[in-house]
């Protein structure tokens, strides 16, 4: 008798669970357009039926559209306006929760601020760099394009930050934290090349550190000119000083020679080879 009792109470359990999970019945949508959106706010806030809040997103959707793209057009390319509209919804879907229809307010006037609001604390989630820094960049470029406007020329940093009203370490501080702030993507679109080939910036960057092969063998043919005639350590002094970045203590320890007798060669070099060159003139000519 007890098993039979316990079996019918999980069998009701069951049946209870299987019912609070079935779906909630879908509502015709052709028909709430034809109603009055006060009446529909009106069943929503008495019911909280999740259909209806579905058809209520679905209809006020454009508005997180709209709000995305104002705010993507003062963004960079790399920040993607889908992201934008992501955190948007989310705005939009509180609002309509925390809609109250008796403050006789227009939804679309009230939900505006909320789904800006979630869109920025988005966008402040995604940005590295400190608000206080960023805010600190924007008045400094705000300074600098007012004065520049006023005097018609480009601003100094002394105006700056005497406009600022901060002494040159503060300023110096605040310009090495700016400098971390502007920061862009190598993947981004540099221009549309040729049959809509778009080039993007990593195409484009220079390399820096690598060498031009045809500079190296010209600076090679310029040293080997340079240091024609000369003895062994006047060689030593001219390359170690102009193509080693070497100073003249230096060198003097290199040579066991003193810094004084360093120096005195490198003047007495300096005038023969100025003297070369007026007569070698024609050899520096480029090739035609």
């Amino acid at each position: 008798m007890a098993a039979t009792q316990a079996q019918s109470r999980t069998a009701a359990r069951g049946r209870s669970r299987s019912k609070a999970k079935e779906p909630e019945p879908g509502v015709d949508r052709s028909e709430l357009d034809t109603r009055p959106i006060n009446l529909i706010w009106g069943e929503y806030q008495s019911t909280h039926s999740q259909a209806l809040r579905n058809y209520l997103v679905e209809r006020f959707l454009p508005l997180v559209r709209y709000n995305a793209e104002r705010i993507h057009a003062r963004l960079p390319d790399e920040v993607d306006i889908e992201d934008l509209m992501s955190a948007g919804l989310f705005g939009l879907i509180d609002a309509i929760n925390a809609f109250d229809l008796e403050r006789k307010v227009k939804f679309e006037t009230y939900c505006a601020p909320r789904i800006r609001g979630a869109i920025l604390d988005e966008l402040r989630s995604m940005d590295w760099v400190p608000r206080l820094v960023r805010h600190r960049s924007s008045k400094v470029e705000q300074v600098r394009q007012k004065i520049e406007k006023q005097s018609g020329r480009p601003a100094t940093d002394d105006e700056v930050a005497q406009r600022l009203g901060v002494d040159d370490d503060e300023y110096t501080k605040i310009r090495r934290d700016s400098s971390a702030v502007a920061t862009f993507s190598l993947t981004r679109t540099c221009y549309s090349g040729g049959s809509d080939k778009e080039v993007r910036e990593i195409d484009v960057i220079k390399d820096e550190g690598q060498r031009d092969p045809l500079r190296e063998i010209q600076r090679k043919d310029l040293k080997d000119l340079i240091t024609r005639g000369l003895s062994r350590a006047e060689r030593l002094i001219v390359v170690l000083y102009y193509y080693e970045s070497m100073t003249m203590k230096e060198i003097g320890a290199t040579l066991d020679l003193s810094e004084s007798r360093v120096s005195q060669m490198h003047s007495s070099i300096l005038a023969r080879l100025k003297a070369q060159m007026r007569h070698r003139t024609r050899e520096l000519e480029p090739v035609k």
